[in-house]
């Protein structure tokens, strides 16, 4: 059987091309030429597949079966983008901001409180003092985020803090001394609802980062500190303590008179309901039981101290009515307390007519192994997915092997429970502590272009949103930031900059600088993202369907091996392997690293790989193919196997662009028009792609 297609734009430079059964000619999307670059890993750890490949598609079917039964569905009369309270959370595209970093709204409270323990610490010219964002900054922007797709804003934490502490000035919001109010820097409790009514019109949910492992750094010891609060002679920290300490080499705790009561809620002030240990080395128990860089370790293994948190976020759904809560340094706090607390939050929401409540923990951990435990054992419904973030930079950054998704994907299954699944995962590429996507490419030593380092950016959010989990872009990365490292040195300021660490940065996509305004919405991030999201919100087998894999080659992990004509001494791990030995399914990452393909064209077709979003009700199937590597590529996906015969094959990047709906890329589409015949008879799609691109093809059946 055949049939006839008619498809538009092949884009001038931009040729995609497709075959049905050596048929046809579709669009794909080239983002850029551009080369493999190698970072060195932080934090992260390589995870192996404990699952097959058809149990994770057994098991995926299923889960989004039972997430449909359990979320309240907008009525059907109104547009879920409008309808945020209804708004399942697969459907959102999340924006991470720092309000201190992003736009100042109100210049009289830079400086804080008037006096007191919240007040100062204002230094516009450092990368550690508070710049001036506030709360008022955000609502002024919301126009800004909407054009840019977003639905769902995340903030760092908003509630009171003290100020400044040994270790630098609370920009961050991540020392907190009073859990009922809006710390003055950025605002008030009014302008928070203020900020939250004004999302809510226009269909955008708000989202708190809280923290239950801590509070600020307020308790002395007298083994380490003097009666003035300041550390003995030549101690700079508090050595941990483990559990086995005898009760007279313990610590003794003690608290200044001036912040005797300086804690909201007042239970907060009394030192028994902390670990009273020492600063945590982040190793064995002190990881849970110590001082987190000296900050005031609750102990959340004692019913008074998870009651009493939960009767403060209980609060603060009553008085705010967010939309869902981002978790803080999960990992240490004892599992036993999540068990309790999620459940009893989100059914709190829920009795508060918020019936679509989001819970999302920070698992700093890169192994879906040890990120699962938290969505199945401590209840948590979904966690912020590091493993994700690790393997979109190796395949997009450090040129690593398409492999490594197909690995992280099959182990899926992991999250699967009865109010967690894969799909409720948040995937980022750039956050506040480890550092931004521009970063990492610029630290991957090689002489890429300005248009290679831009093009690598947009070609792994395209991934991000493309495939499962809900994308979490990092404020920003759509204007181009690239940033010094992690921690301060990823926290540049949207409005102009005095900090001359910043404004020395060369950005992507422009020839701006930090110590310019930079909400551009012409600039190709921006343009990129701002289309990418479109195109989300237009399908929704792109936002629910179930994750299947299409096709993914063996071949080495180092970037160099994509190279047709050598491969680096470097990368030889071990012995060759005759390309006609490569026809397993699924590889382990240890033995792709000790590896050399020998074909030619297999090394070329390296970086290519291929997924599809299913829909498990309505059968819509969507294949999307990625070129990761730097050359152009050709291959063959076997369809044979996959569903009823094809009859059609859409190009949806093709029509997205004829429609006229934004930019897919952050360049024009062209305006070729062309026809071509697809021969679907013996069901395999050949895709011929250039490098570094992707396409986006609706399978029809």
């Amino acid at each position: 059987m055949k049939s006839i297609l008619s498809k538009t734009t092949l884009g001038v430079a931009r040729l995609g091309l497709v075959t049905v059964n050596a048929g046809v000619l579709l669009l794909g999307c080239l983002i850029s030429e551009s080369s493999h670059a190698e970072l060195p890993q932080t934090e992260s750890s390589q995870t192996e597949s404990s699952q097959t490949e058809s149990a994770a598609f057994e098991l995926a079917s299923t889960q989004s079966i039972s997430r449909e039964s359990n979320v309240s569905e907008p009525p059907a009369s109104l547009d879920i983008y409008q309808d945020y309270l209804h708004r399942d959370i697969r459907d959102d595209i999340f924006y991470f901001v720092l309000p201190d970093r992003f736009n100042n709204g109100n210049e009289a409270n830079d400086n804080g409180a008037l006096s007191g323990i919240s007040h100062g610490g204002v230094d516009k010219t450092s990368a550690r003092g508070f710049h001036g964002g506030d709360i008022t900054g955000i609502e002024q922007k919301l126009d800004y985020l909407a054009s840019l797709g977003i639905t769902a804003i995340w903030m760092t934490p908003l509630l009171r803090n003290q100020a400044i502490q040994k270790d630098g000035i609370a920009h961050h919001g991540y020392w907190i001394v009073d859990f009922s109010e809006i710390d003055p820097h950025f605002g008030s409790n009014d302008d928070l609802k203020a900020l939250i009514n004004a999302a809510h019109q226009r269909g955008m949910k708000v989202f708190f980062d809280i923290i239950t492992n801590h509070t600020a750094d307020i308790i002395r010891y007298s083994e380490c500190h003097q009666q003035d609060g300041q550390f003995r002679q030549g101690l700079d920290h508090c050595e941990y303590k483990p559990l086995s300490t005898s009760k007279t080499e313990q610590y003794s705790p003690f608290i200044l008179d001036e912040h005797a009561d300086i804690k909201v809620p007042e239970w907060l002030n009394d030192p028994q309901y902390y670990h009273n240990q020492g600063d945590s080395s982040f190793k064995g128990e002190s990881s849970l039981n110590g001082d987190f860089n000296g900050l005031d370790d609750l102990n959340t293994k004692n019913p008074q101290v998870l009651k009493g948190m939960i009767e403060i976020y209980q609060q603060l759904i009553a008085e705010f009515k967010p939309d869902g809560f981002r978790i803080d340094t999960v990992r240490h706090v004892d599992l036993s307390f999540w068990q309790t607390f999620t459940p009893a939050i989100i059914d709190y929401a829920n009795r508060q007519g918020i019936p679509n409540f989001h819970v999302f923990g920070e698992v700093y951990d890169t192994n879906p192994h040890h990120l699962s435990l938290y969505t199945t054992e401590g209840k948590l419904p979904s966690v912020l997915d590091f493993a994700f973030q690790d393997v979109a930079a190796d395949i997009f950054y450090r040129g690593k092997s398409p492999l490594l998704a197909k690995q992280l994907f099959e182990q899926d299954v992991l999250y699967q429970d009865e109010d967690s699944q894969a799909d409720l995962l948040m995937t980022f590429l750039s956050n506040h502590d480890m550092g931004r996507a521009g970063y990492f490419i610029n630290g991957s030593g090689l002489e890429l272009t300005a248009t290679e380092k831009l093009q690598r950016s947009i070609l792994s959010h395209a991934f991000m949103f493309l495939s499962r989990g809900i994308p979490v872009v990092y404020y920003g990365d759509e204007q181009g930031f690239t940033g010094d490292g992690n921690d301060i040195d990823a926290r540049e300021d949207m409005f102009p900059s005095k900090v001359n660490s910043y404004n020395d940065n060369v950005l992507m996509g422009t020839s701006a600088t930090t110590a310019e305004d930079n909400f551009n919405q012409s600039h190709p991030l921006f343009m990129a993202i701002s289309a990418l999201s479109q195109l989300r919100k237009e399908h929704r087998s792109l936002r629910r369907g179930v994750y299947q894999p299409r096709y993914y080659q063996a071949s080495t992990i180092q970037a160099s091996s994509i190279q047709a004509s050598s491969i680096q001494a470097s990368s030889i791990q071990a012995s060759s392997i005759q390309a006609s030995a490569i026809q397993a399914s699924s590889i382990q990452a240890s033995s792709i690293q000790d590896s050399i393909i020998q074909d030619s064209a297999i090394q070329a077709n390296s970086g290519m790989f291929a997924f599809a979003r299913v829909d498990e009700t309505s059968g819509e199937e969507y294949l999307i193919v990625f070129n990761s590597g730097n050359q152009s590529a050709s291959i063959e996906i076997d369809m044979t196997d996959k569903g009823e015969p094809i009859t059609a094959i859409e190009d949806v990047l093709k029509t997205f662009k004829a429609a006229g709906d934004l930019y897919y890329n952050g360049l024009p589409s062209s305006n070729v028009d062309s026809s071509h015949l697809i021969d679907v008879e013996k069901q395999a799609i050949t895709v011929s792609m250039p490098r570094l691109s992707y396409g986006v093809y609706q399978i029809k059946r």
